[in-house]
């Protein structure tokens, strides 16, 4: 049995525009009209993705579940990690989990940031490499090499095993540009594209031989977890205690039962904005457009991506272009990576940029904040049928709603009652009150905040059925 094991966590400073904290590129729909979570869900489905599981860190909870639940899955484990420890120990959470529930389970890692070209010949390789996983090998994949790349590590194969496995004769961090174009040059070289292959229990022996320390302590963390909704959560104090080690330099790197098996279909990491312009479809001029784009015929090689907004371009060259509803980000194709030069200046200007999006991810839905002033805040809500937000009030701030789409049904003090659609309602400073829909389309509505203090800590929440009391 094999079980997908998606690694959905990350920061994916080299892709977002301004900020790392909040929407890495897993979740954002880059490639076609499903996010790349999505995209790696689906690509994962002939192998019982029902079973799957799913890494995360608490701040994409929400993002991830209903992303989940936008490709039909909702008995997927998805763990939360309370600190970010790197590979090795997200890997153990997640072998844990497999043997006790399948002892003989056979896991394929993977990260939820890859495109990867033809899915059946992806199909077709995994159960072709199942062999040598069977035969208690860790198999890792390698992707042959195009150019001489600075941003992957390589591997370099030894002799055969069979089943289309070889031996790994040594990992190469990244190499300079020297170094990689000597490796380019050469025959037996792969780009590490960091998805494996291997029967849970083999890993966990391989893990508590090279570094017990995980291996313990992951157990330890998963054994005392706590669950709630569609989440598990490892138990924090254990956990944090864990040392942060990659899967490569714990275990593959010191393991001799690694193997490599050429991956022999189109891979990317997407691993920055210039990545999506090397495997997206050009036009003539060779550009790549995803959005609300107009070029001038002088435009060449460029990447622009409109996300909420016209953007109009003349005779630009091998620039990379990127708008959202956060921030516009302007870069020359062979630099975009150096953005986080700018993350970091964001950061110490104290620039909310740098760490959150207008729109933000909540159990019942989402918000988007469309305008701010000095005494008021406008958000666009959107409630999910048959979710409710908390009972809650606040101490600083009114609330007038107005509802554009659906019916709400509202509590506020002690009164309940509907507001259709063109209606509105005000809840007062101090008021308990709450927001719920009771239909089977979303809620939408225009909640205008006014009070002298606006922040989302000014929320006292008396009743939660997300169990955030």
């Amino acid at each position: 049995m094999i079980i997908p094991v998606i690694l959905a966590g990350g920061s994916g400073t080299r892709l977002w525009p301004l900020s790392r904290s909040m929407y890495p590129k897993q979740f954002l729909r880059l490639l076609g009209r499903k996010s790349m979570l999505q995209e790696t869900i689906n690509r994962l489905k002939p192998f019982d993705s029902d079973n799957a599981i799913v890494i995360g860190n608490e701040e994409h909870r929400f993002l991830i579940a209903e992303q989940l639940r936008g490709c039909g899955l909702r008995s997927v484990d998805i763990l939360l990690e309370p600190q970010g420890r790197n590979t090795a120990p997200a890997i153990a959470l997640a072998a844990h989990q497999a043997v006790n529930k399948h002892p003989e389970a056979m896991l394929l890692v993977l990260s939820a940031d890859h495109a990867i070209g033809d899915t059946g010949l992806f199909f077709d390789l995994i159960n072709e490499s199942a062999k040598v996983a069977a035969s208690g090998k860790l198999v890792t994949f390698g992707v042959n090499p195009t150019r001489a790349e600075t941003g992957y590590g390589y591997i370099e194969r030894g002799k055969s095993v069979g089943d289309g496995g070889y031996e790994v004769l040594r990992f190469i961090e990244k190499p300079n540009l020297q170094t990689a174009e000597k490796l380019f040059a050469e025959s037996g070289y792969y780009w590490n594209s960091g998805i494996f292959l291997f029967r849970a229990s083999d890993f966990l022996n391989e893990l508590e031989n090279f570094e017990p320390e995980v291996y313990v302590i992951c157990k330890k963390a998963l054994d005392n977890a706590s669950s709630d909704l569609d989440f598990i959560r490892p138990e924090k104090s254990i956990f944090e205690t864990c040392p942060a080690v990659s899967v490569d330099v714990g275990v593959m790197e010191r393991t001799t039962n690694a193997c490599v098996v050429p991956f022999t279909t189109d891979w990317s990491d997407v691993g920055s904005w210039s990545s999506l312009w090397d495997i997206s479809t050009k036009d003539s001029m060779l550009n790549v457009t995803h959005g609300d784009v107009i070029s001038s015929t002088s435009c060449r090689g460029s990447y622009v991506y409109a996300s909420h907004r016209l953007v109009a371009t003349i005779g630009i060259e091998d620039l990379v272009i990127v708008e959202t509803e956060d921030a516009v980000l302007v870069s020359r194709k062979d630099m975009v990576q150096d953005v986080k030069e700018v993350v970091d200046k964001l950061s110490l200007d104290g620039r909310n940029e740098g760490v959150t999006h207008r729109e933000v991810f909540r159990p019942w839905g989402a918000y988007d904040s469309i305008d701010v002033g000095e005494r008021y805040q406008v958000k666009r809500i959107t409630v999910n049928p048959g979710e409710k937000l908390s009972v809650q009030m606040h101490h600083h701030r009114a609330e007038h709603w107005v509802v554009v789409s659906g019916t709400a049904k509202v509590l506020n003090g002690e009164e309940s009652y509907l507001v259709s659609e063109n209606q509105s309602t005000y809840i007062p400073v101090g008021q308990i009150h709450s927001l719920e829909n009771p239909g089977v389309i979303p809620l939408e509505i225009i909640e205008v905040q006014s009070g002298s203090y606006l922040g989302e800590d000014d929320i006292v929440r008396l009743k939660d059925m997300y169990g955030r009391e």
